[in-house]
């Protein structure tokens, strides 16, 4: 009997891609660049191309965002006027001292109020990445030789692969693509995904790829096991294959994505390379 076998691949956006020169068409380059993404996605499209006929669902999820946004440069201003630049973390109380404010001076009493909440719930500080992802731009676009994979799998399956978008509300952090780091009330698109998450609950295997494994995955992996758990027991985190040669960590984050990967497999995750889990997926095509 076949089984059911969905991939979920986070974020495989040029954007984030370490692209080699003759990838890239002229006057575009990628924005956050991951050391290894690509060939991160290289190995996710094999993959594809070789099992994916055993794959019963493939899931992309895609980084949408505004050239305005409070993680981005354009939102703040340093206390003296001047720019801030990519890779500065902010605090709330930093905030409080003036040493960094939103460019919009009727943004302060809504940014405050997020930065408390985003350090109230512990999990991270605002990152001012560079602007990256932005809706429309190539940088948006999924990797070329994934997208052609999943293109070959949609057609020999007549089947859709599910893309997802996040990220653009410009008020909230998106890392996980099934929940803002701080929800938007007023904002359904920043809530928890349970109709997502749903389509999750019939696999007897998720397979995850993408980037970065030390923010995006990390924090999609983290949520969907928690709903796993929630819905269906401790033990349904089992059925997660986290893919480790199909996700890097952002440069300077190598000890979260270790100590994630470390976190998940002591909940019942599966670590295992594309290698690994191409005869799994062969089995079941025959299935």
């Amino acid at each position: 009997m076949k089984r059911q076998l969905h991939l979920l691949v986070i974020d495989p956006q040029n954007d984030f891609c370490d692209l080699p020169p003759d990838w890239l068409p002229t006057g575009d380059a990628p924005a956050l660049p991951v050391a290894g993404a690509h060939q991160d996605m290289l190995r996710v499209a094999q993959l594809i191309r070789e099992g994916g006929a055993g794959l019963t669902q493939i899931s992309i999820t895609l980084d949408a965002h505004h050239r305005y946004d409070i993680a981005h440069p354009t939102f703040w201003r340093a206390g003296d006027g001047g720019a801030v630049a990519p890779f500065t973390q902010i605090s709330a109380q930093q905030v409080r001292d003036r040493l960094y404010l939103p460019a919009a001076a009727d943004a302060l009493p809504r940014a405050l109020a997020y930065l408390d909440a985003l350090e109230q719930a512990g999990r991270y500080r605002l990152m001012v990445w560079p602007v990256h992802c932005e809706i429309g731009s190539w940088g948006q676009n999924i990797h070329a030789a994934v997208r052609a994979a999943y293109n070959g799998w949609e057609v020999a399956k007549l089947q859709v692969a599910a893309k997802l978008s996040k990220g653009s509300n410009p008020w909230t952090e998106h890392y996980s693509a099934v929940m803002a780091e701080v929800p938007d009330a007023q904002d359904a698109a920043t809530q928890l995904n349970r109709p997502f998450l749903d389509t999750l609950l019939p696999a007897q295997q998720i397979y995850i790829g993408g980037e970065a494994g030390s923010h995006c995955v990390k924090a999609s992996t983290e949520h969907i096991a928690d709903y796993l758990q929630d819905q269906q027991g401790p033990q349904a985190v089992a059925r997660l294959v986290l893919l480790t040669d199909c996700m890097s960590p952002v440069t300077g984050f190598e000890t979260q994505q270790r100590d994630f990967l470390a976190a998940m497999q002591a909940r019942g995750a599966r670590l295992a390379t594309a290698a690994q889990v191409l005869p799994e997926w062969l089995a079941n095509a025959d299935a």
